[in-house]
């Protein structure tokens, strides 16, 4: 009964249900990027945006478009205060990854969930760090960035992928997969 009664309120919230992996995103974003830092700044903060965009690609592919890859890699760019568009291209390279091989990745389950979103996470972070390194190639002054850090922030997401992947999928359960046919 509670299930039909879900079902038929659904298409009320279709709004919500439809923006629910690109606000879960940018609400990571937000979360990631407030300047409180518990261990006073020695290790960076994770890229938990990256977490919804991996786990939407893979779940709900309609709901998470390029699109809003590049909207939350762009809200990613302006929070963190970096170069423009480092992240903006690199969830949507990460997007595009995830989605050529989400059958591969889709399959994955324990740990090897968490391997696989290392691997994306991995690949997110070179990216970034290519292209800042690229940039820093272009401009005379400057000097290529530390590896150290991209390191420390790749290990740092991939430690908060298990807490935040359970959000996420919490998420999912209650609001978008009950009216999976809604949408």
């Amino acid at each position: 009964m509670a299930s039909l009664e879900r079902a038929g309120s659904a298409p009320r919230f279709r709004f919500l249900i439809v923006f629910t992996p690109l606000l879960c995103g940018l609400v990571c974003t937000f979360l990631t990027n407030i300047p409180v830092s518990v261990l006073g700044g020695l290790v960076p903060p994770p890229l938990l945006a990256l977490v919804p965009v991996y786990f939407w690609c893979l779940v709900r592919p309609d709901l998470m478009t390029p699109a809003a890859a590049l909207a939350i890699g762009f809200a990613e760019d302006v929070l963190s205060g970096g170069p423009p568009g480092v992240w903006t291209l690199s969830f949507v390279l990460t997007y595009a990854l995830v989605a050529r091989y989400r059958d591969s990745f889709a399959g994955l389950s324990g740990l090897a969930a968490v391997i696989g979103f290392s691997a994306a996470a991995t690949f997110a972070c070179a990216m970034a760090y290519f292209i800042v390194a690229a940039l820093a190639f272009l401009t005379p002054a400057a000097h290529s960035p530390p590896i150290g850090s991209s390191v420390s922030e790749l290990a740092m997401t991939v430690l908060f992928y298990a807490p935040a992947v359970l959000v996420v999928g919490w998420l999912h359960h209650r609001l978008v997969g009950a009216s999976r046919g809604d949408v």
